[in-house]
């Protein structure tokens, strides 16, 4: 009887943002966390790992401003394409961000995220389980 041929692997593909056209998602900041005008903000989801605990994209965002609280569990690397944004934690310290800049914000992280010029930024997210 003959030997079957190996069975093949499905090798994982490669995410080039460039060729991809993913449908956006539109949001706003929720009323309660609002500071400043509201926003409206689209993310094109590029990636999202079968496990469901990383994401990458681009996002942009109109001026604007709201509240934030990442989990204890959700770190967010970003890098600005184009635009400005500030962000201040809840003692008073702040950056702003302009293009080709780059950031973590980090697990339990809570203050503001204030858009000051419309902007698009790439973002990678890792969400661990609980």
């Amino acid at each position: 009887m003959p030997t079957p041929p190996p069975t093949r692997i499905a090798m994982p593909q490669l995410t080039v943002f460039s060729r991809q056209s993913p449908a956006p998602e539109y949001d706003r900041p929720r009323p309660e966390r609002l500071l400043e005008g509201n926003p409206l903000r689209t993310t094109h989801e590029h990636f999202a790992a079968p496990r469901g605990d990383l994401t990458a994209g681009v996002w942009a965002c109109e001026p604007g401003a709201w509240r934030i609280a990442f989990g204890e569990n959700k770190d967010e690397f970003f890098c600005i394409i184009e635009g400005r944004i500030r962000i201040a934690d809840n003692d008073g310290n702040s950056a702003e961000f302009g293009p080709g800049e780059a950031g973590v914000i980090p697990a339990g992280f809570t203050g503001s995220f204030t858009v000051l010029e419309a902007v698009r930024k790439h973002y990678v997210v890792l969400e661990r389980a609980d």
